[in-house]
């Protein structure tokens, strides 16, 4: 017998060792790949940026943007089917016609509220979805699934998805930035703009006009060239040390946070100095203005602009945040007095945005820059029982897209009669996602990270490109 063939014991563990060692590399590589951002679109792109506004609250489709004619003319009487309408805060009333009217605006034609005149002067570049639907009546989970197609936490916002799969235009800033309205974050918080499973450095940095940068410059003690050389050798230690650990995606996404907090030194302060703008530009976005959350807004209207400009590759900018009150006014949530809460709302939200739109359209910023309004859900075309308000709504509202890549002047879905149910083309926010990473060059059914044993995708398991809407 040919003992040198006899497979001993020490044999048998040294074999094993190599065998779980060769397994146990190849996950640590499996983990390298998963965890690393693609940083190339899987065609070529309409758009490179995207900016998203969202007002939360639920902003009321019927009063904004979806005329329904029905509505006034049954204004006061019941609503077919409303004796079984049981909605979140319990029974409605009648049919109640929006309190402002809607006019015909540019080449199109389009019905939009007169409460938006400096919106209504770019509906001929916009492209309405009126047909949106939601999968819950709740603001917290209704935020976070039209921010991550998902109604609970844990789950990548799209802004994180976009970071994860195409990286940053600048190096010296975020990728994706979150900036909040002095009202305070949307409801849910930083679900809204989370990483969620994927690594850290792709959940949104979050900032504001109001909240300026600080302790951002280098001490007048410290020299130029001292502080490189201390930076030069730190990130070689940092390499030395990620190296050491593989696989080890906090580790790594922690050294790209404080590398990326370092750079911006440099870039931030100038970027957020919005004292550099021109007065007509401040005089555009009304940042002077007597009403201070209208001033607030508009400045970060202004300071989305420059960060778009420099690149950053996603911005959220928020119009209103959770229920709470300062100086009396609320968020989009009009349960009681819409008329009164909107008319307080329209014109923060309408000068500044259209100003900003306005800019970026003359910068050509919109050549590159995709743009999208959301809002989580829409209302109900009857007023709540002993209210003027409307009641929460997630089978109709209003979403628009405009910019690089969107065809300018049409409308994709329609409502009912009264504005209750989607009716025509009915969308979801898979369907919306789907386009938006359509419109970055990105197959929404491919951009996947593997997690807990599936292939997760920011549009789940659904999704459907609206080509109508496509330039």
């Amino acid at each position: 017998m040919n003992t040198s063939l006899d497979l001993t014991r020490r044999h048998l563990l040294g074999q094993m060792t190599t065998g779980i060692t060769g397994v146990a590399l190849s996950r640590l590589f499996t983990n390298e790949l998963a965890a690393a951002p693609l940083h190339q679109p899987h065609f070529a792109p309409k758009a490179k940026q995207v900016l998203q506004i969202f007002c939360p609250g639920a902003a009321s489709h019927m009063d904004l943007w979806d005329h329904k004619p029905m509505l006034e003319k049954f204004h006061g009487t019941p609503m077919p089917g409303a004796d079984v309408e049981v909605t979140f805060q319990g029974k409605n009333g009648n049919l109640m016609k929006s309190p402002w009217p809607f006019a015909p605006v540019g080449q199109s034609g389009k019905m939009i509220s007169t409460m938006l005149p400096h919106m209504a002067k770019h509906v001929d570049d916009m492209a309405f979805i009126h047909s949106m639907t939601s999968r819950t009546n709740t603001h917290g989970p209704g935020c976070i699934y039209m921010n991550s197609c998902f109604t609970r936490e844990g789950f990548p916002s799209a802004g994180s998805w976009v970071s994860y799969a195409l990286g940053s235009t600048n190096e010296n800033l975020p990728t994706y930035i979150a900036i909040q309205d002095v009202r305070g974050e949307p409801p849910n918080g930083k679900a809204n703009w989370s990483n969620g499973f994927l690594s850290a450095q792709h959940q949104a940095v979050s900032m504001a006009a109001q909240q300026p940068l600080r302790n951002l410059a280098r001490p007048a003690s410290i020299k130029a060239d001292d502080e490189k050389a201390t930076r030069d050798f730190l990130q070689l230690i940092n390499a030395e040390h990620a190296a050491a650990h593989p696989g080890n995606d906090e580790l790594r996404a922690r050294m790209a946070a404080y590398e990326l907090a370092a750079k911006m030194q440099l870039t931030a302060p100038e970027v957020s100095d919005l004292a550099a703008e021109p007065q007509h530009v401040h005089d555009l976005y009304g940042t002077n203005d007597s009403n201070k959350l209208k001033a607030a807004y508009a400045k970060n209207c202004l300071l989305a602009r420059r960060f778009l400009e420099q690149g950053v590759r996603y911005v959220s900018l928020y119009c209103a945040s959770r229920a709470s009150a300062v100086d009396g006014l609320l968020n989009w949530d009009a349960h009681k007095t819409l008329k009164a809460d909107y008319e307080r709302h329209c014109p923060i939200f309408d000068q500044p945005t259209a100003a900003l739109l306005t800019d970026m359209k003359q910068r050509g910023l919109l050549d590159d820059v995709l743009v999208v309004w959301c809002t989580e859900f829409g209302r109900m075309p009857t007023h709540q029982e002993g209210t003027s308000g409307r009641d929460h709504n997630p089978d109709a509202f209003t979403t628009w897209m405009m910019g690089a890549g969107v065809k300018g002047g049409v409308s994709y879905g329609e409502t009912d009669d009264f504005g209750r149910r989607a009716a025509v083309d009915v969308a979801t926010v898979y369907d919306f996602y789907a386009t938006v990473l359509h419109l970055l060059g990105l197959n929404h059914e491919k951009l996947t990270y593997y997690h807990n044993g599936a292939n997760r995708r920011l549009t789940d398991v659904h999704g459907h490109v609206i080509k109508n809407i496509l330039a």
